[in-house]
């Protein structure tokens, strides 16, 4: 599970597409619909801390676990940079060490389907369910099992972004339902280019395997949805979101 451990320096060059501040205030919005008032908030596989620091500015305390010495350091530089007192500690969200609780803990941007046996993914939510105040409330979300097959699927994508030009060659595994991802990006140094290489493995989730695996670690699921809104998530969402509840 070492992932973006190579391009930690270009991962937000080739992300800045995304509205993380937006995405920020989609979690509070579902925190106020919940009808909760987190305080303290974990934020697992937390990479640069493009979610962690808008949430930060949105004023939860916030504490951000990755598996990734090199995401965490870029992820601190940010902060201090931008004024935020926030925790990182490398750890894997599968065996967290923490002895602290918190009010909530979030999984943004494909975080559980890194997560790819079935036993380490309850292994995962009993985690969380451990560090989890009494009500404590539970958000993540996933790239769908239609995303993965259909769109990422076997599919080969080539882009030239920010000077940065990349390769992606996909595989979908319909017998352990997994899409590897094999990435080569091409970095300017100078005259020349390095070349950067990852293989990435996620797997794909059914919605109902979530939803019961939830159930089996003590959690009451309290909503699907389909990104970024609060409509229910359908057969063809490509994100979803889980919000579940610690009881």
């Amino acid at each position: 599970m070492a992932y973006y451990e190579s391009f930690a320096r270009i991962y937000d060059a080739l992300m800045d597409d995304v509205d993380y501040d937006k995405w920020a205030h989609y979690l509070r919005d579902i925190f106020i619909r919940a009808n909760v008032q987190p305080k303290s908030i974990l934020d697992l596989a937390c990479g640069t801390g493009n979610i962690t620091i808008p949430m930060s500015k949105l004023g939860y305390q916030m504490w951000g676990i990755d598996i990734s010495e090199q995401m965490l350091s870029v992820a601190e530089n940010k902060a201090r940079m931008q004024g935020e007192k926030i925790k990182f500690l490398k750890q894997d969200m599968r065996a967290l060490k923490l002895s602290k609780s918190f009010d909530a803990v979030i999984c943004a941007c494909d975080g559980i389907n890194y997560v790819l046996e079935e036993e380490e993914l309850i292994k995962t939510f009993q985690e969380v369910h451990r560090l989890l105040k009494a009500d404590g409330t539970f958000i993540f979300d996933i790239s769908s099992y239609y995303k993965l097959k259909n769109i990422i699927g076997n599919n080969y994508f080539i882009e030239d972004k920010n000077g940065i030009f990349y390769c992606w060659e996909n595989e979908f595994d319909e017998n352990s339902s997994t899409a590897v991802m094999r990435l080569n990006f091409f970095v300017p140094e100078g005259k020349l280019y390095n070349r950067i290489e990852e293989v990435h493995i996620q797997k794909a989730y059914k919605i109902q395997a979530i939803c019961d695996n939830l159930l089996k670690s003590g959690f009451a699921l309290l909503e699907v949805l389909d990104e970024f809104s609060f409509i229910k998530a359908y057969e063809k969402s490509e994100r979803i979101f889980f919000v579940a509840k610690k009881i």
